[in-house]
């Protein structure tokens, strides 16, 4: 029996790095590199490496993970059983999500990177590396969407966070837990995602910023009324509890409902933002009275990264309604 065939591409991130004469790490392996560090990978699959990019995670753009997307959506229709993206892990959940969100192959996806450089002592990225391609190596893994997996731990696309700054165990999925496990050489499923995002349809036709402003306590939101003239065309809120802002930010809030589509997500880790519950002002209720768009359960990063893609596709205020109210469950 032939072994699957799993295409590992590249775009740098910790797991790449070595030491460079300035005294800190920075990309420099490529992916042939990353496999020939993990021997133990020609008895799991027959890969194929691709250096797509070489830079830390936090320098990706959307527009680099839309090619990243359109290189997997052709070689997984024809070429590959699966894939493993390797990147840094400062945006593995940003990009894990943006993926889920463009490639349209049923067949696996995994993200993964590592916490610890190669040179560091304890350094993880073989080991994940061997997970994730143990992971995209399996069939089961069809039509689950993409999943981010480190430290020998399965998670959705959906869900996955990172939690911690240097824990080789930062990979969480807030609410859920993950989907399942890596262990001697096998995949555990504990559960399958709820998939209730569509694919984002359509080439990236548009460039919009979209704001993402955090409103805590004692904020008046005095930059909201700026965002229209620096160049957005929507904003994510980031409120407080269940979705909720200071009173003195609803007049601003409301002006630019008027203006761009404003969407409500929650600071809080877990749990979703509420719809029908509190009635104050700034509450959630007096805020979807006024216009805003509720996001369900989504984190106000990858809100932002929705809304990016559907304005960047074309959709109507309408159709960006719909998205998010799938997401709320509405």
């Amino acid at each position: 029996m032939s072994q699957p065939r799993i295409l590992i591409v590249s775009l740098g991130g910790t797991i790449t790095m070595t030491r460079s004469d300035t005294g800190g790490i920075t990309p420099t392996l490529t992916a042939d590199k990353l496999i020939d560090s993990v021997p133990q990978l020609a008895g799991v699959a027959t890969l194929e490496a691709v250096t797509q990019f070489s830079m830390p995670g936090a320098s990706l753009s959307i527009r680099n993970l839309a090619e990243v997307a359109d290189l997997l959506n052709q070689r997984l229709q024809a070429d590959f059983d699966g894939s493993v993206v390797v990147q840094g892990t400062d945006t593995i959940e940003d990009t894990a999500f943006v993926l889920d969100l463009l490639v349209h192959s049923k067949r696996p996806v995994v993200v993964t990177g590592a916490m610890r450089g190669p040179q560091a002592a304890g350094a993880d990225g073989p080991a994940n590396i061997l997970s994730a391609v143990t992971v995209a190596a399996d069939a089961r893994m069809s039509g689950l969407g993409v999943v981010v997996v480190l430290n020998d731990e399965i998670h959705s696309a959906r869900w996955a966070q990172k939690s911690h700054t240097s824990l080789t165990s930062a990979f969480t999925s807030p609410g859920t837990g993950c989907m399942g496990f890596v262990a001697e050489g096998r995949v555990e499923l504990m559960m399958t995602p709820q998939r209730d995002i569509s694919s984002v349809q359509g080439p990236l036709v548009h460039d919009h910023a979209v704001a993402l402003v955090s409103l805590g306590l004692g904020e008046d939101g005095r930059m909201l009324p700026m965002l229209k003239g620096l160049g957005y065309s929507a904003v994510v809120i980031e409120g407080m509890g269940a979705g909720h802002v200071p009173a003195a930010t609803v007049g601003a809030i409301e002006a630019l409902v008027s203006q761009m589509p404003v969407v409500l997500c929650t600071r809080v880790r877990g749990g979703r933002v509420f719809t029908q519950t509190y009635g104050f002002a700034g509450s959630e209720m007096d805020l979807i009275a006024k216009g805003v768009i509720p996001c369900g359960h989504l984190s106000a990063s990858k809100a932002r990264l929705l809304l990016s893609l559907l304005l960047s596709t074309g959709t109507s205020a309408t159709g960006v309604r719909d998205v998010f109210k799938a997401c709320a469950g509405a």
